[in-house]
């Protein structure tokens, strides 16, 4: 037993059943990074503008955004190995059915369908990790599974550079569908042990505050992930904006997509020896996302570069660590809360991000579109930082 009296597996049994959903939860949500990084010859096959493509992509996150309550309940009730399976399995016919339609209508249904399931993933990890991970490995455990948003454009950014230009968009979504299927052998490794319900930690929040705190913890993961998600999905474009060729961008983002797993992995490790720290941790990552950002809005292709690297770094490295610090703060509750909560944050944000962004860089520019990313980033710092004074606040 934690010391949150979860029950937990033993010592050397927990790490291939977090392996198996941080790889559903990176092929899960590769649809809507696929489509944004095939965005440029999507748009010339298909005679579509960036804002209505922008516009399939958020679909995309809000259905997981506004799915989530239910998705929710549909993990907690289902067999861990089962969600997981299903939702891999749907992300492979999302991504094929993709491949084949000829009109921006199918492709956003086909979308919408896999944002439904992508939404399965994030409460099915939170109650794996509640149940299996012990509390001193719950921040490395939550990395791994928050690293499936940087790892998630990875596949994609070497489809741009290695298959668009020899095969078409076409072939290269065909790929990427195809590689959704490989968590699903892995699926049964995630089986979650029966056990008693969770009880409250004695460093939890009060009960009466937790909402609150949550509600905040969730408007920041909105507010940073709207800036740091658009950065991902118009990388292609902000990259050739800046100068560089897209064979060049296309790699670019592949190792950004190392360089966050990595960022997610550590900071995993590291806070892990002090947890109470996570939401200091999260600000100070929110904020250097920001500066990322705010580098990219420069234009320049060394700046370009740097912000890339700022942005995918600290500006995504944050999500596992939100994970455990909710799974933290709702030890008294349903451990599916926690990954319900960062879930709804980030998919709110990243649902806003493709279309806002397309109609403010049609407007303002990609520079004037990438400072308002910036300043949402700074919004969400501030945000994070409110909510960890009221978990706080004595009694």
């Amino acid at each position: 037993m934690t010391a949150h009296g979860l029950p937990v597996e033993p010592r050397t049994g927990h790490w291939p059943g977090v392996t198996a959903a941080a790889l559903t939860a990176t092929v899960t949500v590769m649809p809507g990074f696929t489509v944004g990084a095939l965005a440029p010859a999507i748009e010339a096959d298909l005679h579509v503008s960036r804002t209505s493509v922008g516009l399939t992509i958020s679909a995309f996150y809000a259905a997981t955004a506004v799915g989530s309550p239910i998705a929710k309940r549909v993990a907690a009730r289902l067999p861990a190995p089962v969600v997981l399976a299903v939702a891999a399995v749907a992300a492979c016919a999302v991504m094929i059915t993709v491949a084949r339609v000829d009109d921006l209508t199918a492709m956003t249904a086909a979308l919408v369908a896999g944002g439904l399931s992508n939404g399965l993933v994030q409460p099915a990890a939170g109650r794996l990790i509640a149940a299996r991970v012990p509390a001193r490995r719950r921040s490395l455990a939550a990395g791994a599974v928050g690293a499936a948003m940087g790892a998630a454009t990875l596949v994609p950014g070497l489809l741009v550079a290695v298959v668009v230009p020899a095969c078409g968009w076409r072939p290269a979504m065909v790929i990427a569908g195809l590689t959704a299927l490989i968590p699903v052998a892995l699926a049964p490794l995630a089986r979650v042990p029966p056990g008693p319900p969770p009880v409250r930690a004695g460093g939890s929040a009060p009960a009466g505050r937790t909402g609150a705190v949550l509600v905040l913890w969730a408007s920041a993961a909105a507010l940073s992930a709207t800036g740091n998600n658009a950065v991902a999905t118009y990388f292609v474009q902000l990259g050739a904006h800046s100068g560089l060729p897209a064979a060049v961008t296309g790699n670019l983002l592949s190792l950004s997509a190392l360089l966050a797993i990595a960022v997610r992995l550590c900071a995993g490790a590291l806070t892990d020896r002090a947890p109470r720290r996570n939401p200091a941790v999260i600000t100070a990552m929110m904020l250097a996302g920001g500066l990322g950002l705010a580098l990219i809005a420069t234009g320049t292709p060394v700046t370009f570069v740097l912000g890339a690297a700022l942005a995918f770094s600290a500006g995504w490295g944050w999500t596992g660590l939100l994970l455990a610090a909710t799974l933290r703060l709702v030890a008294h509750q349903a451990a599916e809360n926690a990954g319900h909560t960062v879930q709804v944050g980030i998919y709110t944000g990243a649902a806003v991000a493709p279309s806002a962004f397309a109609a403010l860089s049609s407007a303002f520019g990609f520079a004037g579109a990438a400072f308002v990313a910036a300043t949402a980033a700074l919004a969400g710092a501030t945000a994070m930082t409110a909510g960890a004074l009221l978990s706080r606040r004595p009694r």
